[in-house]
């Protein structure tokens, strides 16, 4: 029985994911597995690679045959290369901690403004209650008389009585 080190396709169209397996190189690409040994995720940036270091190098000493794909994430890794017994590459790439939205807002505000005493307080805006739209009658009732500037106190009498005899006459229309 020939067995491979390959990659087991998972994740959704456009979103692969795979899990390096150990399985038959008669059997599917998806199909049944012997051991998994490890994870690659090309999306991230940089990609996720895992793999079980230990499994690989049993795996390998017992006659195992990595594929290509495979082959080049053991040599990034170094496993490849102490199964050989070759010196090991750089390190990978570390995935960089992304920061909280609140505290880099936070920050954005210390730069800004230099003070420290005042920081937001919530994550999530608040949602504003949808107030009753008016009726006709309440709108000409809640709007106040304009006031003109230089105005004297019996213009202002006139004016007190004229929006009081409109406010009278909204009253007395009947409605049709």
């Amino acid at each position: 029985m020939a067995v491979k080190i390959r990659l087991k396709r998972m994740g959704k169209i456009r979103v692969p994911f795979y899990r390096i397996v150990v399985a038959d190189s008669r059997t599917k690409r998806d199909g049944r597995v012997i051991e998994e040994i490890g994870k690659y995720d090309p999306k991230r940036d940089p990609s996720l690679i895992e793999i079980n270091s230990e499994r690989a190098q049993h795996w390998l000493s017992v006659g195992a045959q990595p594929s290509e794909p495979v082959l080049a994430l053991l040599r990034k890794t170094g496993d490849w290369q102490s199964f050989k017994g070759e010196p090991a590459p750089e390190p990978l790439l570390e995935p960089k901690v992304k920061q909280a939205k609140l505290d880099a807002f936070n920050e954005a505000l210390k730069e800004a403004h230099g003070d420290t005493a005042t920081e937001a307080v919530t994550t999530k805006p608040r949602k504003k209650a949808a107030a009753p739209a008016p009726t006709e009658d309440a709108a000409v009732a809640s709007e106040p008389a304009p006031t003109p500037v230089d105005e004297t106190p019996e213009v202002a009498a006139e004016t007190a009585e004229a929006s009081a005899d409109t406010a009278a006459d909204a009253d007395a229309k009947p409605e049709g």
